[in-house]
Order: structure tokens, then C-alpha cells, then sequence
């Protein structure tokens, strides 16, 4: 594994940091107070810039670049708190990339790559004792088309999105569907959440899908599942990352500053070893999500490896976001200061794609347990 960046990842990194810099100051703070917390216009300047393309093909107007690319980006995202579906169009892309027809590669991932179309996976079944308003699961096979009714919850983004990634359990396993959002049928409705990061309810009701919308085959949609879980669950934990790394640059600089007993608190032992376990928590992080999407770009197995990185993202966006409150006292979660943001936003992406607990049975079995 080669740990130094390449003459092109140095540029993409130089880009982004210079892109969020410029476009991004107090991005995070303002989308919350939008209604739809989505700018359809930092959305196409992201297009623009050629990152919705970065892992697919020229033919499809993509870079053709790798994970390692993609998770620069993603890191980059996470230290300015990029919200907005991306992880969630990359995630579906990838999946109509490796298993969609070539007629549904044709027809969407060219428009979502220049951002001109927005998809998102809808996966997560209520729980039968939950109280939300359920549309009766059900699919209905007729001559050339399906009837699809049922609840999909914390859909990212799907009031904002053009196609749902849906997935069902039927066919004698999980069957995959590509549906419209706009067509009859469907219903979204924005859910509150603590991070306020566009999670939705999407309700079917005796929606027609064409057969040609089905994503792979009937009944056989588990290496789907698995490889969207897979994605999703690296591309959080870069993420995570690069939010952990701005909340450990706040700390160290507020205990430079803050004085107690006439010192700085950054001169105390405890709040040094505290610090220290903070940046000892993110190189893990740091090392296990890129040697991940290593093995990933040289189309190496790599299971084992991103939920590793899952594990310790999930644990460590707790520890080092607790430690950083600590450290700066009451300051640091009251909304004026920026760490209630990261810490709120850090707690979304541990859940994301599975949480720690999820992802250490995977590391588990892994090993043959």
C-alpha cells in the first residue's frame, strides 16, 4: 500500500479544500434553516467540478479515478460538513453501474453524474411495533410491470430526489426496483431528526414500475444489498474522519487559548493526554478507511477491512466528540459554536450504514466466528 498521493490527488485535494473555503463558509449552519435543508445550487457546482464522477466511467461522463480519490473528497466533505445526498447518489450509481442493464446505465447515471438527476437508496423497513403510518408491503407481478406498495424509512434526501433505489423482500430474497419519485403513487414527507440531514419517510401505494425497472434479478438482489452496505458504510466512515479532524483543530486551538489558573489549559497533562488520545483515535480511522479503498481500487476483497473502519469511525465520532465538548465546556454545546454542529452530525453518520455493533459481527465472521 502506498501511502503517498498522487500528482492528480493532490490537485483534487488542493481543489476541494480550496472549493469549501471559498463556498462552504457556514454552509452547514445555513441549509439547516432551508426548508428542504438542500441548495439545488451548491449542488451543481459540486457537479460542475466533476466529483459526482470521480469512480465511473469516461463513457458515462465520469473521470474514471478510484476509492482513494473518492475519499480525499469525502474527507475534505466531513471537515467542512458538506451536507446534501451525495454519499447517497454515489452509493446508488455504484449499484446501477455493477448490476443495472445497460439500458439503465445509459438512461441515468450520465444525468446523475452532471447532477442533473438525484437518486437515493430506500432500504430501511419499519419495524412492525413501530407507530408510523405503514402502507402494507406487498408486490404484485402483472404482464411486463410490478405493483409495489410499502414504507421505506430514513430515505436521505428523497424530497429532494428524481429515482429511489428500493429495496424489497420478495422473489425468494431481496429483489431490487429503480422508481421514479415523481410518478403516482409515491409519497415523501421530511422526518425531524437531531442532525437535520434530509431524512425521509417515502410511502408506495399500488405504484406501477416497469419490468425494466427492476435493478438485477428477481430474488437475488443480496450482492446488491451487500455491496451498497459496503459503500456506504466506507464512504461515512471518511466522513467522520474528516468532521473528527476539524472538532480535534477546535480543541487544540480553544486550549491554546483558554487560560485557567493563569495558563493556557493546553499546558495541563490531563487536557494533553486527552488531546492526544483524540488525534491517536483519527489516525486510526485515517489508516484503516484508506487501506480499505486501497484494496477496493485494486478490486482486492475488502469486507473485513471497511467495517474495521466502520468500527472504529462509529466509536470514535463518540469519543473524540465528547472529548472536544469536555475540553471546551458548556461553550462547546451551545449553538453559537460550531462542535454542537459536528457533534450532531458525527452521531447521524455513526448509525449511517450500519453502526459499530452491526459492523463487528461482520468483522466477526470474517475471521471464520
Amino acid at each position: 500500500m502506498d501511502f503517498d498521493f498522487s500528482e492528480p490527488q493532490r490537485l483534487l485535494l488542493d481543489s476541494a479544500r480550496n472549493f469549501f473555503e471559498k463556498e462552504a463558509r457556514d454552509y452547514a449552519r445555513k441549509i439547516e434553516k432551508e426548508e428542504k435543508q438542500f441548495s439545488p445550487e451548491f449542488w451543481q457546482k459540486m457537479a460542475r467540478l466533476g466529483w459526482l464522477g470521480i469512480v465511473f466511467p469516461e463513457e458515462y461522463g465520469g473521470t474514471e479515478g478510484d476509492f482513494v480519490d473518492l475519499l480525499l473528497l469525502l474527507e475534505e466533505m466531513g471537515k467542512a460538513l458538506i451536507p446534501g445526498p451525495f454519499i447517497s447518489a454515489i452509493a446508488s450509481g455504484l449499484a446501477i453501474l455493477n448490476f443495472g442493464s445497460k439500458e439503465q446505465k445509459r438512461k441515468l447515471l450520465p444525468p446523475l453524474i452532471e447532477g442533473k438527476l438525484i437518486m437515493t437508496p430506500a432500504l430501511l423497513k419499519p419495524e412492525p411495533q413501530t407507530k408510523e403510518r405503514q402502507k402494507v408491503e406487498s408486490i404484485l407481478p402483472h404482464p411486463g410491470r410490478y405493483e409495489i406498495s410499502g414504507t421505506r424509512l430514513l430515505v436521505p434526501y428523497a424530497h429532494v430526489a428524481n429515482w429511489f433505489v428500493y429495496s424489497s423482500d420478495w422473489g425468494g430474497g431481496k429483489t431490487f426496483f429503480l422508481i421514479e419519485a415523481n410518478i403516482q403513487g409515491v409519497s415523501c414527507s421530511l422526518l425531524p431528526t437531531i442532525a437535520m440531514d434530509g431524512q425521509c419517510q417515502v410511502s408506495l401505494e399500488k405504484v406501477q414500475v416497469p419490468q425494466e425497472n427492476r435493478l438485477g434479478e428477481e430474488g437475488k438482489g443480496e450482492v446488491i444489498s451487500a455491496w451498497m452496505g459496503k459503500w456506504g458504510a466506507l464512504a461515512h466512515s471518511a466522513f467522520i474522519l474528516g468532521l473528527l479532524e476539524k472538532v480535534l483543530a477546535f480543541t487544540v486551538e480553544h486550549a491554546k487559548q483558554r487560560e485557567q489558573f493563569g495558563k493556557a489549559i493546553g499546558s495541563f497533562q490531563a487536557i494533553q493526554h486527552q488531546c492526544a488520545d483524540m488525534v491517536t483515535e483519527i489516525d486510526k480511522i485515517k489508516f484503516l478507511a484508506y487501506r480499505a479503498a486501497w484494496k477496493l481500487s485494486q478490486k482486492m476483497p475488502a469486507e473485513k477491512e471497511i467495517s474495521m473502519a466502520k468500527v472504529r469511525a462509529s466509536d470514535a465520532s463518540r469519543k473524540v466528540c465528547l472529548l472536544g465538548i469536555k475540553i471546551h465546556g458548556g461553550i462547546g454545546i451551545s449553538e453559537e459554536h460550531d462542535l454542537q454542529l459536528y457533534f450532531r452530525k458525527a452521531k447521524a453518520a455513526e448509525m449511517a450504514f450500519g453502526d459499530a455493533s452491526f459492523h463487528r459481527a461482520i468483522v466477526a465472521r470474517e475471521i471464520g466466528l
